[in-house]
């Protein structure tokens, strides 16, 4: 009797880890050395408003691109909405961004059977295309935006609301100066 090789497997799993853990690009902070600026969208939200990303120069914006279809990505509006909540008066604007294809009714459903309801705009229509410009090489990944429209930092795999903290202290201090 032939016994299956661990070999695939373990292979998958280190992938997945090493994509999980991967954030940013340059110096392993999370921050590139020379920053690129944030490529521009619009897509609308789950009530049909519309929402660009050069609207909101001046502010810290936070995308959590996600999918229906990735398990990890359930855990990720909770860590969201604690953050918010401990920066009410923050020049910070969060946005979740399914990229999945899934339909209004689909993504609404999932949030609620999920326990994943978010307490910030979700956005529709976009694809794996637009996460991929960010940097992002797999979901969640959460990217930073700074005030001058650039993108500060791409953290992929799961962010709870006290890493996010500390990934955007220096742009909070920063915001709140100005």
């Amino acid at each position: 009797m032939k016994r299956a090789s661990a070999f695939p497997i373990l292979s998958l799993l280190a992938v997945l880890a090493l994509a999980c853990s991967q954030e940013g690009s340059g110096d392993g902070t999370g921050k590139s050395a020379q920053r690129s600026a944030a490529p521009d969208f619009e897509h609308t939200d789950l009530d049909g408003a519309p929402v660009k990303l050069s609207a909101l120069r001046g502010r810290v914006v936070v995308i959590d691109f996600w999918a229906t279809w990735c398990p990890p990505c359930v855990y990720q509006p909770t860590e969201l909405n604690t953050f918010l909540e401990k920066h009410p008066d923050a020049q910070v604007t969060v946005l979740g961004i399914e990229v999945g294809g899934a339909s209004i009714a689909e993504i609404r459903e999932w949030a609620k059977k999920n326990d994943a309801v978010a307490r910030y705009p979700i956005l529709t229509g976009a694809d794996e295309d637009l996460a991929r410009r960010f940097g992002a090489m797999g979901f969640p990944a959460l990217i930073v935006v700074a005030p001058d429209g650039t993108i500060d930092s791409v953290h992929v795999g799961l962010t709870t609301a006290d890493e996010l903290e500390q990934h955007l202290a220096h742009l909070l201090e920063t915001s709140r100066a100005t």
